[in-house]
């Protein structure tokens, strides 16, 4: 029996550990699922909604123990308070939506024919998760998919062993029946035997292009519905007439927020030449107020990354980039408890970086950015576009129509303007490229996670 461990980004023990089930386990799991979907699908979709909110709720009341909880896991500083705001803010948004987004497309409805199209919940939907918002990523799929009539089967990220387990207690306990939200413990094999297997109508992975790619394989031929969002080097692009006080503190967060390990960070940043001294020299020194230690302090605001070998590659860009010509401009001298070895690693801006670098063009996934100078739209253009990813982009203008002129051109699926690292959840959470396909939350996030359904009927008429 293969055991899945969770080891601690704090101080490198052992946090946690779960037995992993075998195939014939899960896929017994699975089927008491698959057995209690249509009985769950018949209930009023109000009562879905509602068992899914008590769910949330339940949740929240559990704050004391899962803040903390991360913390260990995952390295996130407990000042931070969890991912309470934006679980709850998706969870209500999606709830309110649900009826508009699951109503029937009616044709005709007339005394000689009823046409319509409904949606139908796939059935049995495979949620994997990711470490990194383990809570808020994992929600975008588990509110909407039970919503609609779904079963859920969650498999949690094993630097996050726990989340799963954590979402499932807390839904069941509010009245979500227990085959019809289900955690499980799978390795890389059985996961990827089960997938072959056609044990679900609908996955949805988060995390790495590599781990997509697994999914892919897996699911060859079986034509089975995928949704992934993978890997991401979003850029930013701060133009002459910007708010530059405003530009520098959202994209330092989006850069470098929960050690930089967000899906949508800041990881790349074009300047325009009239800016670009002021807007280093005031990202210097917003990314130097930093307190990188151990997460569980109050005072901490920057902790672990969440596993050694995710500090290594942050290293490692760096070292290169700095070996092809870059300058770090950031004093590790600032930030003694990064050794430069373990989990713990200090900001970083780098400048003087092009795009032969790895630094700009890999994700890094850590708390460090690329600063790059600019003289025109069309040289920010060619630069955001010259990617293998494409989550999502910042703007930063007081130009609304030159915003949308240049997202338009931009490879991406948001575009954001005077803001980034944010989840709009009325709005489609998409990529291009390599950063995946289909769509969570928003109506477009009901339609994937349900099938349309056809309905012709023809009037007997006299």
């Amino acid at each position: 029996m293969t055991t899945i461990q969770c080891i601690s980004p704090i101080d490198g023990s052992v946090y946690a550990e779960r037995e992993a089930a075998s195939f014939e386990t899960a896929k017994a799991a699975i089927a008491r699922g698959r057995a209690a979907q249509k009985d769950w699908a018949r209930r009023p979709l109000e009562e879905r909604v509602q068992l899914v909110l008590k769910g949330v709720a339940r949740l929240n009341e559990m704050v004391d123990e899962v803040v903390p909880e991360l913390a260990w896991q995952m390295g996130r500083p407990v000042k931070y308070g969890g991912e309470f705001k934006g679980f709850n803010e998706r969870s209500n948004y999606v709830a309110t939506i649900a009826a508009d987004a699951l109503k029937p497309m009616i044709v005709e409805e007339s005394d000689r024919f009823e046409r319509r199209i409904a949606r139908e919940p796939h059935g049995v939907v495979f949620v994997i998760a990711p470490w990194n918002y383990p809570y808020m990523t994992a929600i975008n799929t588990i509110a909407p998919a039970l919503m609609a009539g779904n079963v859920v089967v969650i498999k949690h990220a094993s630097q996050t062993l726990l989340v799963g387990e954590r979402m499932v207690r807390a839904f069941n306990e509010a009245g979500v029946p227990q085959e019809v939200f289900q955690n499980l413990f799978l390795d890389h094999d059985t996961t990827s035997a089960l997938i072959a297997a056609r044990s679900f109508d609908f996955i949805n992975f988060t995390g790495s292009v590599e781990g997509g790619r697994s999914i892919e394989r897996a699911a060859a031929g079986t034509f089975t519905g995928l949704g992934l969002e993978l890997g991401g080097k979003d850029p930013g692009y701060v133009m002459e007439d910007a708010d530059l006080e405003a530009a520098v503190d959202t994209l330092m967060d989006g850069a470098t927020y929960n050690s930089g390990q967000c899906c949508c960070g800041i990881e790349r940043i074009y300047v325009h030449e009239s800016l670009y001294d002021a807007f280093v020299e005031k990202s210097v020194a917003w990314v130097s107020n930093y307190k990188l230690g151990n997460p569980l302090d109050p005072e901490t605001s920057l902790g672990p990354m969440a596993n050694k070998r995710f500090a290594r590659t942050v290293r490692e860009q760096i070292a290169d980039a700095k070996a092809r010509g870059a300058r770090a401009l950031v004093d590790p001298a600032l930030f003694p408890a990064d050794d430069g070895q373990g989990t713990y690693v200090a900001p970083q801006i780098l400048v003087d970086v092009d795009h032969t670098m790895p630094f700009m063009r890999d994700e890094t996934f850590g708390p460090a950015v690329g600063i790059m100078k600019v003289s025109s739209d069309e040289e920010a253009l060619a630069l955001m576009n010259d990617s293998p990813y494409g989550l999502t982009a910042s703007l930063w203008t007081k130009d609304s129509e030159r915003a949308g002129r240049i997202g338009a051109e931009i490879e991406t699926g948001t575009v954001f303007m005077n803001r980034a690292d944010y989840l709009d959840p009325a709005l489609c959470w998409t990529g291009v490229k390599e950063t995946g396909r289909g769509g969570a939350l928003s109506i477009i996030g009901f339609q994937n996670l349900t099938r349309p359904k056809s309905y012709h009927l023809k009037k007997v008429t006299a």
